[in-house]
């Protein structure tokens, strides 16, 4: 499945626009986590727990969307768009979901 931030594919012409596909996804935080990642945040330095947080939800939800898009009959999603929020009682967990529009391609 070719995935695309960009609305079209360079070399490849789409013959059909199947839809708009999502994928969601929602990690919540826990309390060890978010103490290594304060004392990380108070002495400097990238916070690499946070990171494969992020990392695991986006390809998490740009799975959930291609499976979406392939059940349409799709073969490619153009003009992918990425959102991270941070959700529940004090932000407490993070939401990430991604949309684009599932087509087919020769």
């Amino acid at each position: 499945m070719i995935t695309t931030t960009t609305p079209t594919i360079e070399g490849k012409r789409i013959v059909r626009y199947m839809g708009i596909v999502t994928g969601e996804t929602i990690y919540g935080t826990n309390v060890f986590r978010d103490l290594m990642a304060s004392i990380r945040d108070f002495v400097g330095g990238r916070s690499s727990t946070y990171e494969d947080v992020l990392r695991k939800g986006k390809d998490q939800a740009l799975f959930e969307m291609e499976g979406r898009a392939a059940a349409l009959g799709a073969n490619a999603i153009v003009g992918v768009d990425l959102d991270y929020e941070t959700v529940g009682q004090n932000g407490s967990m993070l939401m990430i979901t991604c949309s684009g529009t599932a087509v087919y391609v020769e």
